[in-house]
């Protein structure tokens, strides 16, 4: 169990160095489109306010490739975090070195700064053991603090090897969060336990079906990886997606299944196309006869019955992926379904965490935060732990 900023003592005018996610999304005229992760940050840095710390954030935007770059400064965030906290939060330019110490050396207890992009520093994702940088980023705190869960995965300076310096180094409620939700649907569900699993490829879910059927009751498999395991199976799958390297693959999870004892539910029919914008012929057909020059696109309407009724039996729900393009709203139904059905079963006392990129898009399109237990804010962070995988971010925290 790792230490979080609840088991320090007191803080009143330390520095707090916070690694933050507030990889928001900017407009042409650098406006914050989407302000979720902003928003998820926000317990961690109003407690270090209420403890007199002198919060000094540190953060990444986009992807510079350690060179300055203005398009990706987080000046534009640092305004609109003024505007969130009512105050002025001072905006550091120069994250490291005097001019950074002289920035900061008159920050007040309970002021709040942010520094500029981590990430224009090639020191930042290097992949070698140099601490310098690490060093030098100590320099401006007194404790870490890691509440960047989406960054959790990434073995960078910022995330990774700061922590191994400056002690205390623990993490935020936003980290803690993330840890204490995941680990008790993956470690201790309340059963039964069921699993959703989506989206376009088996290769990128491999690891993630792996560990699940290890843990779950119920494995749910839709989206574009389905049409491998109907291909595997002998099925015509027309011009669906598949992966023609993994149908061995997809054989082994299902006899694995089989082992365990797990239900395999998989779509019994689906919607299909010829024209993938949706302006084409859409029909339903079984999942296993799909005409030549169609593509299998959605959950059918028998498949999201049988997926709701298992998701509504449910106490413990992990969802990642959707059952299908539901980017497209002539696609969406078969996601929104089972969207629907966890949002009941969540309403009926069951525990769901929606972790990974596509699958938080959907929920946010089509439901409210709220209607789930939690939402993760890591995609790429959720998927590796979900896997069984130890993320870097998290391990070189101190533990209780």
């Amino acid at each position: 169990m790792k230490k979080s900023i609840k088991d320090l003592g007191d803080v009143r005018g330390k520095r707090a160095l916070v690694r933050v996610d507030v990889n928001v999304p900017l407009d042409a005229d650098k406006n914050v489109t989407d302000d979720t992760r902003i928003q998820a940050i926000l317990p961690t840095v109003n407690f270090l306010k209420e403890k007199g710390a002198k919060i000094i954030l540190m953060a990444h935007l986009g992807r510079p490739k350690g060179e300055w770059n203005t398009e990706f400064s987080l000046e534009p965030v640092a305004k609109y975090l003024s505007k969130v906290l009512n105050e002025d939060v001072k905006f550091v330019s120069t994250p490291v070195g005097e001019g950074a110490e002289k920035d900061l050396a008159d920050l007040q207890d309970g002021q709040v700064a942010l520094l500029e992009n981590i990430r224009f520093y090639k020191a930042e994702e290097a992949k070698d053991d140099d601490m310098t940088f690490a060093q030098e980023l100590a320099k401006l705190g007194d404790f870490y603090v890691n509440d960047a869960f989406g960054a959790a995965h990434r073995n960078h300076t910022s995330t990774a090897k700061l922590a191994k310096i400056l002690k205390p180094a623990v993490s935020g409620l936003l980290m803690e969060k993330e840890i204490r939700c995941l680990s008790q649907a993956l470690d201790n569900p309340t059963r039964p336990f069921t699993a959703v699993v989506g989206g376009a490829k088996v290769s990128s879910k491999i690891g993630v079906l792996e560990n699940l059927i290890d843990k779950v009751d119920n494995l749910i498999i839709g989206g574009g990886m389905a049409y491998t395991f109907v291909k595997a199976n002998g099925g015509k799958i027309g011009n669906s997606i598949c992966e023609d390297d993994q149908l061995d693959v997809a054989r082994a999870i299902e006899k694995k299944a089989q082992d365990k004892g797990v239900a395999l539910v998989m779509a019994s029919d689906v919607l299909v196309t010829n024209d993938f914008s949706g302006n084409g012929e859409n029909k339903f057909v079984e999942i296993d006869e799909i005409p030549d020059g169609f593509e299998g696109v959605d959950a059918g309407l028998n498949s999201r019955k049988a997926f709701a009724e298992v998701l509504k039996a449910s106490k413990t729900i992990l969802m990642n992926g959707p059952v299908g393009a539901f980017e497209n709203p002539a696609f969406a139904d078969g996601t929104k379904a089972v969207l629907s059905a966890i949002v009941e079963a969540t309403r009926n006392g069951a525990v769901s965490v929606i972790g990974g990129g596509d699958s938080v898009s959907a929920a946010k399109k089509f439901c409210n935060a709220d209607d789930f237990t939690h939402v993760s804010t890591g995609g790429g962070a959720s998927l590796e732990f979900i896997e069984g995988k130890v993320l870097p971010g998290v391990a070189a925290l101190d533990e209780v």
